[in-house]
């Protein structure tokens, strides 16, 4: 008894999801917050919230996928003050509903820019543009298969030195594959909200005229209304038949059902694909087609990002509940 009175003592933090951090922070931090998960309980979310989170004010939520902070969630939480999301992206969040409600929003800050960058260079991004033009993933099927065996012709791939690569959204992370990939003799342009005055590279001002003077277009913007369904089927068409996509920012940045359409017809010649619109579920015409690459959502994703985040969201709520500055305050 003495154990759940002190329990119900702790700082409650609503869960939604639940982040992939999660079973990290419960089972470093149970000690310090008390953790509500409706995942437990076989209640709608919005009962659930109407009869165990009244009081709560602090709310961690999954970044990303189909986990969606809405007014009517909001609307179930009176006592709302703090939302710590998981991710960089705020897409997922009724940020006006927020911001008029005075909540206040931190999240991952600038922790992923590396990561991601660093991940790009051996793995997703770059990774992914690898092995679309070189066919790595598709001559590992064709070996495990038992093709080469019977001396059937494995297709020839496509050089990444030299090649015109498009950078779209030429952030921290944009900017950081950039100089991944000028060690590969690449020649860089972008496309971005503005002209970047210290960027060494080509700048075109909308994504079509820079689909059409690159052969293969990374994709590393937020979500936005700006930019949903940015790379609609001009821009595919645009990059030509031999062109490829690569994405690691959002799945609703490409109009993914024009891109199956693309892929499938030979109107572009491969994608490299670690988000999706309607994540986790994949559509499943991408899964036989050789010139695709998936990626379950990675890009962000290392061990010591994961132990950082954790560090960083717990950083955020104690000074929420301290009534200090949050750590990765999300502003305007």
């Amino acid at each position: 008894m003495a154990a759940e009175e002190q329990a119900k003592e702790l700082p409650q933090i609503l869960i939604l999801g639940p982040p992939s951090i999660f079973p990290y922070l419960e089972s470093q931090f149970s000690n310090r917050f008390l953790f509500l998960k409706p995942w437990l309980y076989n209640l709608p979310l919005t009962q659930f919230l109407t009869s165990y989170a009244q009081s709560t004010q602090a709310l961690l939520i999954r970044g990303g996928g189909n986990t969606q902070l809405t007014s009517t969630i909001i609307d179930c939480l009176p006592s709302l003050k703090l939302v710590v999301t998981s991710s960089v992206g705020v897409d997922h969040l009724d940020f006006p509903e927020l911001r008029r409600r005075g909540v206040a929003i931190a999240n991952a800050g600038n922790l992923f820019s590396e990561d991601t960058a660093d991940m790009a260079g051996g793995g997703v991004a770059v990774g992914l543009l690898i092995d679309v033009l070189r066919k790595i993933s598709a001559g590992d099927r064709f070996v495990r298969q038992g093709l080469w065996s019977k001396k059937e012709d494995f297709p020839p791939g496509l050089k990444l030195s030299g090649k015109r690569i498009g950078i779209v959204g030429l952030g921290k992370i944009g900017s950081e594959v950039a100089k991944r990939l000028e060690g590969f003799g690449c020649k860089i342009s972008y496309n971005s909200r503005t002209k970047k005055s210290m960027a060494p590279y080509s700048y075109y001002p909308n994504v079509y005229e820079l689909a059409a003077n690159t052969e293969a277009l990374i994709i590393c913007c937020a979500l936005t209304k700006e930019t949903y369904h940015l790379i609609n089927k001009e821009v595919m068409l645009a990059l030509g038949k031999d062109g490829v996509i690569v994405n690691i920012g959002r799945g609703l940045i490409i109009d993914e059902k024009e891109m199956i359409r693309c892929l499938t017809q030979g109107e572009i010649g491969g994608a490299g694909l670690d988000v999706f619109e309607n994540e986790p579920n994949v559509p499943e015409e991408l899964f036989n087609l050789d010139n695709v690459v998936l990626s379950p959502h990675a890009a962000v994703m290392t061990y010591e990002s994961k132990v950082e985040l954790s560090k960083l969201v717990v950083n955020n709520l104690e000074a929420f509940f301290s009534n200090k500055p949050l750590v990765s305050p999300v502003v305007d």
